[in-house]
């Protein structure tokens, strides 16, 4: 199979498909992979290490989509992307349909394989392409928020860890999966005082238990978000429903209510967003006010830390990519559900039923069972 890795073009987007590691794998199996010059070299894998990984560099990306049997990105393609892909052909990357009408059109009149890494599953019910990534943004969050409540950058000049004498700062995380993980101990680490929101009981015993009581769980409800998010220096939404658009948590009237210049990152903004306020911003623009918060909303967070999350990144793929290499996509997820489960578009059908369910009245779709579109398109 021919493998293309085309440079990424979202802006301030510096991951890259495969590193040279793991061109070198794809090599082994007698695989050919073309990468577009300079794709990694700003994150620090140049062209030289991938000829010496068994790669051939390709001087523009039109030629890698015009031969390659299969893509593989990081972030979902850009409209001249969408345009480039033809049926038969396989894209692997990140997409996110559910909010994204003109994406989903674009990729249903491809007539390619779409296979998204965050619906990709595993055998304990996980997001196994979603979950590095999930735990570098649910790191960065606390970051970013940290950074933003400093004055000069528009919050209240509030020190997260406090000091000795002075209370430190109060974050609010409204999840409790592997973001809302990775945001309490970074939070935690800083020294602020955590409370983590959940609708899951079992969740939240076992948060307890991961913590040692050294954070606050409460069971996430109207009143409890209303009352939280009022006294937080910091909320982090960390959300997920698989495939499907996030539910809107926190509401305008909520913001309103919150502390003149406290916090809002939100993490679930590549699936909309779980905060009603929140739009999607960029490494270049990362953030907006709206009555006096501050609002994070970089749609691709872990972009910002690119060489980790490449590498991260790759370690998660590289087994469902070598698979789909070696047998071939449809042989690939017929051999495996948890593969099929990542199928979102298929030869002109949406495969994926949470993006059904989120546009196809906008876009006058029917759902196909992701089996069954293999078996009978």
């Amino acid at each position: 199979m021919l493998i293309g890795v085309p440079k990424e073009i979202k802006n301030h987007e510096y991951r890259v498909g495969l590193t040279p590691a793991a061109v070198k794998e794809f090599v082994t199996f007698s695989h050919e992979v073309w990468v577009e010059t300079n794709a990694g070299s700003a994150i620090g894998f140049t062209d030289e290490e991938y000829i010496a990984a068994g790669a051939k560099i390709i001087a523009d990306a039109p030629t890698i989509f015009a031969s390659a049997d299969m893509i593989v990105k990081v972030k979902e393609p850009q409209e001249n992307e969408c345009l480039m892909l033809r049926k038969g052909q396989t894209l692997y990357t990140y997409l996110h349909l559910a909010p994204d009408p003109k994406q989903t059109k674009l990729l249903v009149e491809s007539g390619a394989t779409c296979i998204a890494y965050e619906t990709v599953t595993d055998i304990k019910n996980g997001l196994p392409l979603l979950a590095p990534m999930s735990e570098v943004a649910g790191r960065m969050a606390v970051q970013a928020g940290a950074h933003y409540l400093e004055k000069a950058h528009g919050g209240s000049g509030t020190l997260l860890g406090g000091v000795p004498g002075v209370a430190p700062g109060k974050v609010l995380i409204i999840g409790g999966g592997v973001v809302g993980t990775n945001s309490a101990k970074m939070a935690l680490g800083l020294g602020a005082d955590v409370t983590i929101l959940d609708r899951s009981l079992p969740r939240l015993r076992e948060l307890d238990d991961i913590f040692d009581g050294r954070l606050k769980t409460v069971f996430s409800t109207v009143d409890a978000i209303e009352y939280y998010s009022s006294k937080a220096d910091l909320v982090i939404g960390a959300v997920l429903i698989p495939g499907a658009a996030a539910p809107k948590l926190l509401s305008h009237e909520h913001i309103k209510n919150m502390k003149e210049g406290s916090v809002v990152v939100d993490v679930a903004i590549d699936q909309g967003g779980c905060f009603e306020t929140s739009k999607a911003t960029t490494h270049q623009d990362p953030v907006y006010t709206v009555d006096g918060v501050v609002h994070y909303c970089v749609a691709n967070m872990p972009g910002g830390v690119a060489r980790t999350s490449t590498m991260a990144l790759n370690n998660a793929t590289l087994p469902f990519g070598l698979a789909l290499a070696n047998k071939g996509p449809k042989q690939a997820m017929l051999d495996n559900p948890h593969l099929l489960n990542g199928l979102n578009v298929y030869q002109g059908r949406v495969t994926y039923k949470a993006v059904t369910d989120a546009l196809g009245k906008t876009l006058n779709l029917e759902y196909m069972d992701a089996k069954t579109a293999l078996e009978t398109l």
